[in-house]
């Protein structure tokens, strides 16, 4: 429908606007990675192998913040504010409000990704990526299934100020597990099955791949279908826990 469809472009440029009005969200979203992969790269340089592993790895990370952590952020806000609610009584369609909603979180990873690509290349000697299309085929599972975890994680927060408590309970031991296993050969196995088994060390996997050493799509589709069956799951529980109304639990 073509009303639908100026009604989704017109939410997402509202969310655009109301993005870089947030100084938290910009430092969540931008900052943050970027401060990561400018420590790393200090503490790393000279070491090429090291930085190969680095950027893939601070990529992945910024899918997961800009998607996972942005949206949990702004769902649980919108919602304890009484914004979801009075939105639901606007004329606006459902679809179009969430079509404006992950298009504004696809612009910023892919805006964010963009930014690690290009100060890997320019300033820690990583090339251009060596297969764009698994890069791209990557970046859309992993945004979709970042997202819509994101939203379904939304659905347990009680009220916003316990958000960063929720949040930061997954994001930290998440991106630990998983950035110790992508870089240690030495890591336990336990260790392993469980970095392997959630979705931020496939899809590190992947976009290293893609980035660094361009191994194919063939040879990580079993990284692929981890991500896609966490998309799966995610995509489930968003659609069926979700809630306009505040209060939550």
């Amino acid at each position: 429908m073509p009303d639908a469809a100026v009604l989704a472009w017109r939410q997402y440029r509202l969310e655009r606007r109301m993005f870089w009005r947030n100084p938290s969200a910009a430092f969540f979203n931008f900052l943050l990675p970027l401060l990561f992969l400018a420590g790393g790269g200090v503490i790393l340089s000279g070491n090429q192998h090291q930085l190969n592993k680095l950027v893939p790895a601070i990529a992945a990370m910024s899918v997961m913040s800009t998607t996972f952590t942005a949206l949990a952020y702004n769902i649980v806000f919108l919602r304890e504010r009484g914004v979801l609610k009075r939105i639901r009584g606007t004329p606006l369609p459902t679809g179009s409000y969430f079509a404006g909603v992950v298009a504004n979180a696809v612009t910023n990873t892919s805006l964010q990704v963009g930014i690690v690509v290009l100060a890997g290349r320019l300033l820690m000697g990583i090339g251009w990526p060596r297969d764009g299309g698994e890069l791209a085929c990557f970046l859309l599972v992993g945004v979709i299934c970042f997202a819509a975890l994101g939203v379904a994680f939304a659905h347990v927060i009680p009220n916003f100020e316990s958000t960063a408590a929720y949040v930061n309970a997954v994001f930290l031991p998440v991106v630990f597990i998983s950035f110790y296993v992508f870089d240690s050969k030495g890591a336990p196995g336990f260790l392993r099955s469980i970095a392997g088994g959630l979705p931020l060390k496939p899809l590190i996997d992947g976009l290293s791949a893609g980035i660094v050493t361009g191994a194919g799509l063939s040879g990580n589709l079993d990284a692929l279908a981890v991500i896609a069956l966490w998309g799966a799951l995610g995509c489930y529980l968003a659609v069926h826990g979700f809630s306009w109304e505040r209060g939550r639990t």
